[in-house]
């Protein structure tokens, strides 16, 4: 494993994370409690500690499962959660539906020491607001509670988290994080095939050294082998939507799947796979910090925490996936990725 500094404070986390929300909540499906606790303690044996939850998965077990696998490891770890969609007084009604969100600083107090409890801690390494829009960025009194919690040493550094899924509106939303803020790292999803994030906010986070997170590294499944054209989701896995009508699975899971033949070469005579070629093809890029791969079994685990030490992408490769992304990769109309 391969570490890298959490920009504002002396803390190394591993390039690659763990996402909580695949142990924690029914989205991905790993419900078996002795499958959580071995997937949890197996990613610190191989190296990986930074873990990245949110206190709203599965309503507080995003961090209660921290704790009851690795409580006596937190020393060993760097922890990320998130705040805002206020659970406590709210429930979603069906789906995946967004709940209220709440940036008070009152509120932000309160989430916090229910966070602290859940996770047995003393203080939080990394708390971001979560799928923030930009009304919550340019409140003075949230980044001012904030600093005033850092002060406290109940935070080590804040940041957001922007979502839930990709939109144009959260380049901006990066932007004014960082350049207004100047917060210790931006949340994104970007990958391969959905770069739409990138270069705007890799720019201003490379300028005033910022850290860039990444999740979805894998497209939701289309660049790690898990989504296949006989792939079927059930209604409660997030990616339903996607699919959810004839036309949107051809311009998703159909036309992705055509794009993800062409990116052979990634993995020819390279020793990776394709899953950790889309992996070190985020990690070339200096401003970003760690990626959060979905991890739901022990094989995609192992295969994913041994990336790092991969070959890097050649420039020539490099260039290659840009000029086939830059032109849809032949097909057309251009897909949703």
């Amino acid at each position: 494993m391969r570490y890298r500094q959490l920009p504002g404070t002396p803390l190394q986390v591993s390039e690659i994370g763990f996402g909580v929300w695949t142990v924690s909540t029914s989205w991905w499906g790993v419900k078996e409690e002795s499958v959580r606790e071995r997937l949890l303690k197996r990613a610190l044996e191989m190296g990986i500690n930074f873990f990245d939850t949110a206190d709203t998965y599965g309503n507080g077990e995003g961090e209660s499962v921290l704790t009851r696998f690795l409580k006596a490891q937190r020393e060993k770890m760097v922890i990320a959660t998130k705040f805002g969609y206020d659970f406590y007084h709210h429930t979603r009604q069906e789906g995946h539906e967004e709940l209220p969100q709440d940036f008070s600083p009152k509120y932000i107090r309160f989430a916090l020491e229910e966070s602290l409890k859940r996770l047995a801690t003393d203080r939080i390494d990394l708390y971001q607001l979560h799928n923030c829009r930009i009304d919550a960025i340019q409140r003075d009194d949230t980044f001012a509670e904030l600093e005033k919690l850092k002060k406290e040493g109940k935070i080590r550094a804040f940041g957001v988290a922007l979502g839930p899924a990709i939109a144009p509106r959260q380049a901006e939303e990066g932007r004014a994080a960082i350049e207004k803020r100047r917060v210790n790292t931006v949340q994104i999803i970007y990958n391969l095939l959905e770069q739409m994030l990138g270069e705007p906010v890799f720019a201003p986070a490379r300028r005033l050294e910022s850290g860039v997170l990444v999740r979805v590294p894998h497209a939701s499944g289309l660049l790690d082998g898990t989504v296949t054209r006989e792939t079927v989701f059930g209604k409660e896995d997030h990616r339903y939507h996607r699919v959810s009508s004839a036309e949107r699975k051809r311009l998703w899971q159909e036309e992705g799947l055509k794009k993800v033949e062409q990116l052979g070469f990634l993995t020819e005579k390279t020793g990776r796979t394709l899953s950790q070629a889309a992996l070190k093809f985020i990690l070339r890029e200096p401003s970003i910090t760690s990626v959060f791969p979905n991890i739901y079994n022990e094989k995609l685990l192992e295969e994913f925490a041994a990336a790092p030490d991969t070959l890097d992408l050649t420039d020539t490769e490099f260039d290659r996936v840009q000029v086939l992304v830059a032109h849809n990769f032949g097909l057309a109309p251009a897909s949703a990725g």
